[in-house]
């Protein structure tokens, strides 16, 4: 992750929370010390070590923290992950948007890593989408890798997808691919979304670097990918569950690109608790 970015990300969601001040904190404990532990209360993968560090210490640079869990290591009910030391009405300030980063974070991690498994085929790679939440994309994306999993682009300027609507608008695949041909650098990627042969075939001939088959059964990405000469990257997406992953194992598809790693996770659960 980004540091900096980091940075500025945890600090516009300390405004969001806390605004003039923490009220309850505050006037409760003063410039009171404590102690405090964050553990698991679930099973699965820990991500967000960063996120504990700066998240405190953009608030309070006197807190002591010592890290048990590295990103990626395991974690089952009542393991801890980090223990920390300071005045206790920063801790309590900063500990509900942590504590919701690393368990979105690690419950994302989580459900990444059970599909790599599902999968079970180390010559495709398990891909996340755009569809992540807005404002946590790099942390979402993080996540994902840290689960055994390959990202896509991470926004509409860092790699050219041609869908349906764009080939609609365009008239065909054919004019879409040249438009951008044109006027893109030549270290930019085009992908094209295909539904059908004839979309593939045309796709093949525009000189598409990626296709994507959207919303294909197994049977039909195994027919594509036979088509596809070998220097075009395939990639099959939607209508992929985890529990249709396995039907894709062997397909030889280079990429699937999954969007429920990211809308559609649970959070892995996670707590805090002060000692005084």
């Amino acid at each position: 992750m980004e540091r900096l970015q980091l940075k500025r990300m945890l600090e516009t969601f300390y405004v969001e929370d806390i605004g003039s001040g923490d009220l309850t904190s505050s006037l409760i404990f003063g410039d009171q010390v404590c102690e405090a532990v964050i553990h698991s209360k679930g099973n699965g993968l820990f991500v967000g070590s960063d996120i504990i560090r700066e998240g405190f210490a953009i608030l309070d640079t006197n807190i002591e923290i010592e890290m048990c869990r590295r990103d990626g290591e395991t974690l089952a009910p009542g393991t801890v992950i980090a223990e920390l030391k300071g005045r206790a009405a920063s801790l309590l300030t900063g500990e509900r948007v942590v504590l919701n980063l690393i368990q979105r974070m690690s419950g994302i991690a989580t459900l990444t890593r059970d599909c790599v498994n599902r999968l079970n085929d180390p010559n495709i790679r398990l891909c996340d989408t755009r569809k992540t939440t807005p404002g946590l994309r790099m942390l979402e994306k993080y996540a994902v890798r840290t689960g055994g999993g390959y990202n896509h682009r991470f926004g509409l300027y860092d790699g050219i997808m041609i869908k349906d609507n764009h080939i609609a608008a365009c008239g065909s695949i054919k004019e879409a691919v040249a438009r951008v041909r044109a006027a893109a650098g030549h270290m930019v990627k085009i992908e094209v979304e295909i539904e059908d042969e004839q979309q593939l075939r045309e796709a093949i001939e525009a000189g598409a670097d990626v296709i994507m088959f959207d919303n294909c059964p197994p049977d039909t990405v195994r027919e594509f990918v036979g088509l596809t000469p070998p220097h075009i990257v395939t990639e099959a997406s939607g209508g992929i569950t985890p529990d249709s992953l396995s039907l894709f194992r062997g397909t030889g598809v280079h990429c699937i690109s999954l969007g429920f790693l990211t809308h559609s996770v649970q959070s892995l659960d996670i707590s805090m608790d002060v000692k005084i």
